[in-house]
């Protein structure tokens, strides 16, 4: 399994899989072609269904340069293309002087086919939950924190407390920005509404969804507005891990210090759940962002809360079940709606989770890797229309709709 450090990936949204790793792409293929005169790269399925959407065409003209960068958005399919494929060429004169094919595949992340030139050294011996636990059992370790310091050293803290202040910051920048959010979509920002609205009734459980929420909000409005933030485990789903940690960390006083051993087990979480089934929209739908983001959240706040590994798991678990099928379908290809509504809807879903594992762990017949490959064979199997390609659900109903 990758480092934690895979899944946390600080940048500017909206979009890991359609902003951060073209990007990402763009700058390795300018290094290895710096003197053409002309770049063409070549957008295919959710890339070329959703980018200008998500943004693509903006940051691949922003990194090869605005004037020499043609941007073709192709229907083409082959059997076997991932969703997130695209084709650079560098060019001089007349003559293409050197090509690139690149897979997007989620959470900032880039792969050459047939090349492994990009890929990350495994920093975990164990592959799978049940694997990490029984190694846990063995030595005797009780938090999953502690596993990953076990793996990643100490250096590990300084890495996940940078990634907690800009997730705290992110936080703080969304409660007191108002206004509208780019697109055409005409989206009003609702986080700092959402944070000072006095509600008409004090009532404890409306008082969590409303600080939850208008966290969650804050997070997932500055990233649709090409803000800072963290992939957790992607930009989309940026929102969810950081609205509950601040909400414990608001509530119970937990420190920075204790915080991160959350993000630490979260890290876990989706490293798993990246490498056995998939975080990208595009390729297995929302229930691979949205719902790893609320699995990642259930373990974090359990291992806050001080439950033992059965229970983190099984409060992982739990908020993924209940995403299966949860489909990827971005209104007019932005990250806007129903993504940050569903960041909200999400975290308070991890804190149900989280709950319901301090009670029924014992009597569970699910792992969560069973749950993980559930999610993976669900998300293959759904129609490509609704995998980020914006053809389906509510972003069809939308679209027929304006037209009317």
């Amino acid at each position: 399994m990758k480092s934690i450090r895979d899944i946390y990936k600080i940048g500017v949204g909206p979009s890991s899989s359609h902003t951060m790793g073209p990007e990402r792409a763009a700058k390795i293929f300018y290094e290895q072609h710096p003197d053409a005169d002309r770049y063409r790269v070549t957008l295919y399925g959710s890339l070329s269904k959703t980018g200008v959407g998500h943004g693509t065409d903006r940051v691949l003209r922003h990194t090869l340069g605005d004037s020499r960068t043609g941007i073709v958005f192709s229907r083409e399919e082959w059997p076997g293309m991932h969703p997130n494929t695209m084709d650079l060429e560098a060019i001089v004169g007349e003559n293409v002087v050197g090509t690139m094919r690149i897979e997007s595949i989620g959470g900032g992340d880039i792969r050459i086919p047939g090349q492994t030139l990009l890929d990350s050294p495994d920093v975990y011996p164990e592959n799978s939950f049940a694997e990490v636990s029984d190694f846990c059992h063995w030595r005797y370790i009780d938090k999953l924190s502690d596993y990953v310091e076990l793996n990643e050293g100490e250096e590990v803290w300084p890495f996940l407390m940078e990634v907690w202040q800009v997730m705290k910051s992110a936080i703080e920048r969304g409660l007191s920005t108002t206004g509208t959010l780019p697109g055409g979509l005409r989206v009003e920002r609702k986080a700092k509404y959402l944070y000072e609205a006095v509600p008409y009734e004090e009532v404890p459980a409306l008082k969590e969804f409303q600080m939850i929420s208008a966290f969650a909000y804050a997070v997932a409005e500055e990233n649709a507005d090409n803000g800072m933030i963290v992939t957790a485990p992607t930009c989309g789903a940026c929102g969810v891990l950081p609205a509950v940690l601040r909400y414990a960390q608001v509530t119970r006083g937990f420190t920075d210090e204790q915080i991160v051993r959350g993000l630490a087990a979260a890290g876990v979480i989706g490293s798993l759940t990246k490498r056995n089934a998939s975080i990208s929209g595009a390729e297995c739908g929302c229930q691979a962002e949205i719902g790893t983001a609320c699995s990642m959240a259930a373990a974090a706040l359990a291992e806050l809360y001080g439950q033992n590994l059965d229970q983190v798991e099984y409060a992982a678990e739990v908020a993924m079940e209940h995403h299966l099928g949860l489909t990827c379908d971005p209104i007019c290809g932005l990250v806007q709606i129903p993504c940050i509504e569903r960041n909200a809807v999400a975290a308070m879903r991890a804190m149900n989770a989280c709950n319901m594992s301090y009670f029924l762990t014992g009597s569970r017949n699910i792992s969560y890797d069973m749950v993980c490959r559930a999610m993976h064979e669900t998300g293959i199997n759904l129609s490509h229309r609704f995998r980020e390609t914006s053809e389906g659900g509510l972003a069809k109903i939308y679209a027929r709709k304006q037209k009317l």
